[in-house]
Parts: structure tokens; C-alpha cells; sequence
């Protein structure tokens, strides 16, 4: 059968026409009605099959081209990759918590790693034993490690490894693992690292945003000292080291506090969900103005606080992801820290 006829495009569809193009196309590869090393059809025979501008459909076949379902030849057109679908990557990727940005960083390594993989995706909740538990029972058949590596001490405060969780990774051929999100410091060089530095991306984030920030007359930090998903110190560290260095008052809160005492000139920085919630509640009913009497910066970027106008400093996830996919792809090593931004909104 001709494969323009597997392609279905419903222009009553919300779906965007590129990404119905997109999905017809993988799940046709997938249940095996057009095969490995097959030619597509060209752009200006979908285009004009469809009635679809050529735009539209280049951008699908880009789409599949970044994910290595198909590539294109010079002059004689597109190609589904010439992989041996029996021999997919099997990549374990260990999170340590179940959130928003956390699933952008697991879903953009998905999307970049294309179909020629098996990914099993495990939560570990920050626990030693779980963690351990996990890396022994894998008995070492995976091609690839993937490990975010942020555990909980007794006192559930942060540690980006302990004794034994070092000891269980070092047990990884280092050809097979990529540590991502955070850098461990004892881990030798050469292992592949997709990372933020937590302490200097905050610093750099606040001297980017000074200009703003500059305008309150406090800082407060609401860091959870305790947690069960426990935060790095080194956020801390770097707070600390603008405040001190740019003689900015400040002062770090465990949580936000019912009926919060608010000064106009107040600029709050929080990192979990619920504080930060918590905080623009308190400031509505006080009936007091966002980026005028009171300011608001929120940790790590989301689609909600985009769309609310929360102002962030947050690292690219979906680069983070993106970037990791693509060093196991191209067999890359070596460490790449991930640009890490202010992202100016209305709430200072």
C-alpha cells in the first residue's frame, strides 16, 4: 500500500497538522506497515496530497530527523533510519522525585532519543535503600545508567551521595553512565555529566537580575531546612555569597509562615510549589501589588508560573534532557553544565 495512505490528517483536529504528520508516521513505523530503510513520500507530494503548505510538513520530517526516525538523503529524498529495531538501547534512568520539571527533563530525553530505545523509568524518592536496591536488582544489563543523584541523610536535609550510593555507582562501567542534574564531586572526570552548579548558578542568577532586585529592601529565602525531597545546600551558598557580597539585607525562612508579617520592599525567593503558593495567597488577601510592594521569585521554571507571570531562576530542563539523549546517541563523553537564567516576568 502506497504510504501516503497510512498518513491521516484531521483538520478538525486541535492537533497541529505537522504533529498529526508526526505521530502517523512513527506509529506506521512501529506496527511494521512502513519498514526500515523505506522512502517517504517528498515534501511537495504530502504538501499537495493533504492540500497542506510545505512549511508544515518540512517542520514534521525536522521533528522526525531531530528524533533519528528518519534521515535524508541528497537528492533522493527521506529515509527511515536504517536501525535494526531488535537491537534498542535498554537505558535505565533513575529520578529522584516525581515533579513537573523533573518529568521535562525525562520527557525531552525521550523525545530526543527517538524510538530506537527501551527507557525504564524508576523513582527512588531521594532513599538510599531504594536507590541501592534499584542499581543491584538492574544486574548490569542495561546499555546505559542514567542517574540524577540527590539523596536524604537521617536528619532529611540533602547529600548528593553517601558512602554507599558512591559506591553502588562506581560499580557502573563508566562507558555506560551519565550523571544528570547533579555533578558528585569523588566521581573521576571522564564520566559523562549533564549538570547545573547550584551555588553558582544562583549567584549569577541574582547579579543578572540586580537591576530589578535592587530596588527591595529585603530578601528573604524560603529554604526547607528539612524535607523529604531535601533541596542542595549549595543553593544556600550562593544566596548567601550575593547578599554578603552586595550588602543586601536578608534573611532565610524554613517555610511561609501563616499570617506572614509583610513589608513593602519585601522581595521573596521561594523553592517549593506549596511556599510559594502559600505566599501568593497571603499577598492577595493583604491586598497588597506584585512587583510593586512586594516581589516574588520562584525556583525552578514551570508552565504554570510562565503563564502566572512569576518571575524565575531556573536551568533549562528540557536542554538538560535534550543534551543527555544526545551525548549517549553520538557517544559522547565529557561534562557540559547546562546555561542556567533569570527569566524576568511581573512579579518584581
Amino acid at each position: 500500500m502506497d504510504i501516503l495512505s497510512y498518513i491521516e490528517i484531521n483538520k478538525d483536529s486541535r492537533v497541529p497538522m505537522y504533529q498529526q504528520i508526526v505521530d502517523s508516521i512513527i506509529k506506521n513505523i512501529s506496527n511494521g506497515n512502513i519498514k526500515l530503510n523505506e522512502k517517504l513520500p517528498s515534501i511537495n507530494m504530502i504538501s499537495e496530497d493533504f492540500y497542506l503548505s510545505r512549511d508544515t510538513v518540512e517542520k514534521a520530517y525536522n521533528v522526525l530527523k531531530e528524533r533519528n526516525i528518519i534521515q535524508s538523503i541528497h537528492r533522493r529524498g527521506y529515509y527511515v533510519l536504517k536501525n535494526d529495531t531488535s537491537c534498542k538501547l535498554n537505558i535505565l534512568f533513575l529520578v529522584n522525585k516525581l515533579s513537573t520539571y523533573k518529568m521535562r527533563i525525562y520527557n525531552s530525553f525521550l523525545d530526543r532519543i527517538g524510538l530506537n530505545s527501551k527507557i525504564d523509568l524508576v523513582i527512588y524518592h531521594c532513599d538510599e535503600f531504594l536507590f541501592l536496591n534499584t542499581i543491584k536488582n538492574s544486574k548490569m544489563v542495561y546499555d546505559y545508567y542514567v542517574i540524577m543523584p540527590h539523596f536524604k541523610k537521617e536528619n532529611l536535609q540533602h547529600a548528593s551521595f553517601t558512602d554507599k550510593t558512591l559506591e553502588a555507582i562506581n560499580t557502573i562501567p563508566k562507558d555506560k553512565l551519565l550523571i544528570l542534574d547533579n555533578i558528585i564531586p569523588p566521581l573521576e572526570e571522564d564520566i559523562r555529566a549533564v549538570y547545573q552548579e547550584f551555588d553558582k548558578d544562583i549567584y549569577e542568577a541574582l547579579i543578572e537580575g540586580k537591576s530589578k532586585i535592587s530596588k527591595y529592601q529585603k530578601l528573604i529565602l524560603i529554604y526547607p531546612e528539612k524535607s523529604i525531597y531535601p533541596y542542595p545546600r549549595r543553593v544556600l551558598r550562593g544566596f548567601r555569597r550575593f547578599c554578603l557580597e552586595n550588602e543586601v539585607d536578608f534573611e532565610i525562612m524554613n517555610e511561609v509562615c501563616e499570617d506572614m508579617v509583610f513589608k513593602k520592599g519585601d522581595l521573596f525567593i521561594t523553592i517549593e510549589e506549596a511556599d510559594l503558593v502559600n505566599l501568593i495567597n497571603q499577598i492577595r488577601e493583604q491586598e497588597l501589588q506584585f512587583g510593586e510592594d512586594i516581589g516574588v521569585i520562584s525556583y525552578n521554571d514551570t508552565p504554570l508560573k510562565d503563564l502566572l507571570g512569576i518571575t524565575v531562576m531556573s536551568t533549562d530542563f528540557k536542554v538538560m534532557g535534550e543534551t543527555a539523549a544526545k551525548m549517549i546517541l553520538e557517544n559522547q563523553t565529557g561534562r557540559i553544565k547546562v546555561p542556567f537564567n533569570f527569566i524576568d516576568r511581573k512579579s518584581i
